[in-house]
């Protein structure tokens, strides 16, 4: 079964309400990454996310579900259990999922238009982009972050927690997932259970390899994202470069 680290298609589930978590690992330096956020519905995590512009957040398209009321993002969180003085709260005005998201597994990106600007400071900043286009060489280490679950089947981390993944060859990526995996615009990395991973509840939040965003938490096996049999995948950002750009420049 594959788990979109949210909804369930057939065998396949994606990333979100299902969700994926950081397995292994360990918690992160409180506010090393400040570019995080916490997407939430109903003031309960669904979806990890990215500060990309002061208005706007990237994540996963399949982290989408108004069905479970407003949806707002926590910015500037460590504990999100907790009313940090360092936290943003700010409610998503509009969702741009991509246009060629269905429901699958293929284009799962999406932005969130906030409804006022993110105040930047130590605690909140955003993050740059890659290259457009821009490849990812096979077996750099590259960093996950989220709060997700800790364990296999197991509860979500409270905390921010972080881990080190391993970036893959395609084509290993696509003897595994076959015709679940599109190198146009997936990528993919090797767990280990020493290293830690990606997790149900971690769906949205990103890759980063050499300080940028190179891939956003789609999907992983969802009977055990503690299995190094099956790569962990993500949409590959530098795909979506264009996509992104005019996506936010038409709302200015």
């Amino acid at each position: 079964m594959i788990c979109c680290i949210l909804y369930v298609f057939l065998q396949i589930s994606l990333t979100g309400a299902a969700e994926s978590g950081i397995v292994g690992g360990r918690e992160a330096k409180p506010h090393s990454r400040p570019y995080m956020v916490s997407v939430q519905y109903r003031g309960v995590h669904s979806c990890g996310g990215i500060l990309i512009q002061r208005d706007f957040v990237l994540t996963a398209a399949h982290c989408k579900n108004e069905t479970w009321g407003s949806c707002t993002v926590v910015l500037g969180a460590h504990d999100i259990t907790k009313k940090e003085r360092t936290q943003q709260r700010i409610e998503v005005d509009e969702y741009f999922a991509h246009p060629g998201f269905t429901g699958n597994l293929n284009n799962d990106i999406m932005l969130l238009k906030l409804k006022k600007n993110a105040t930047l400071n130590k605690y909140v900043r955003t993050i740059g982009l890659p290259k457009k286009n821009g490849e990812t060489p096979a077996n750099i280490k590259c960093a996950v972050a989220g709060w997700g679950l800790t364990r296999a089947n197991g509860s979500r981390s409270n905390v921010l927690k972080e881990a080190t993944e391993k970036m893959q060859f395609s084509t290993e990526c696509k003897h595994i997932w076959q015709k679940h995996f599109n190198s146009g615009h997936m990528i993919c990395t090797k767990f280990t259970r020493r290293d830690g991973g990606v997790c149900q509840g971690d769906s949205g939040g990103p890759l980063i390899c050499n300080t940028k965003p190179q891939g956003i938490t789609a999907f992983i096996w969802a009977e055990d994202c503690n299995n190094p049999q099956y790569p962990h995948v993500y949409t590959k950002v530098s795909s979506f470069i264009p996509w992104i750009k005019q996506t936010m420049e038409e709302q200015e």
